[in-house]
């Protein structure tokens, strides 16, 4: 599987470009998630919102299923090498879609030790139509 068509190379490279432009003016560039990359055999999973220049560096949310999910870059020739049981590969979510900006991801996977976990609480927050980015109970993230 391609990990990245070209429409989703074009969003990445969009935000990267945007993200630079904010910065120069001194605004904040927070957009949601484009793509999700996860193991089909394990727990790790990676949120991109840019891609740079190089068209390999992506820069977003990675979870490697440790419980602590980090912002970062992370390399796609990198994830596309990785070679997994059974001759299975690291996969896109091909119906991924997301409303919630990646600062919203970010403190719900830190508070639940993952991204898969905060996509289940993010999820139920979105049904029953609760605010994401306020906390419903003392401990959980605020989004910022």
């Amino acid at each position: 599987m391609i990990l990245l068509p070209p429409e989703l190379r074009f969003a990445l490279r969009a935000n990267d470009i945007s993200r630079r432009a904010c910065e120069a003016k001194g605004e904040r560039f927070d957009p949601p998630p484009v793509v999700k990359l996860f193991n089909p055999v394990g727990a790790a999973t990676w949120l991109a919102t840019e891609l740079a220049e190089d068209g390999d560096a992506l820069f977003g949310l990675a979870d490697l299923g440790f419980g602590c999910p980090e912002l970062g870059y992370f390399s796609l020739s990198e994830i596309a090498a990785v070679r997994l049981p059974f001759g299975m590969a690291i996969e896109r979510d091909l119906s991924f879609e997301t409303g919630f900006r990646l600062t919203i991801w970010t403190g719900w996977a830190r508070h639940a030790g993952s991204i898969l976990w905060a996509e289940t609480l993010l999820r139920r927050a979105a049904h029953t139509g609760a605010d994401p980015d306020l906390p419903h109970r003392s401990g959980e993230p605020d989004g910022g």
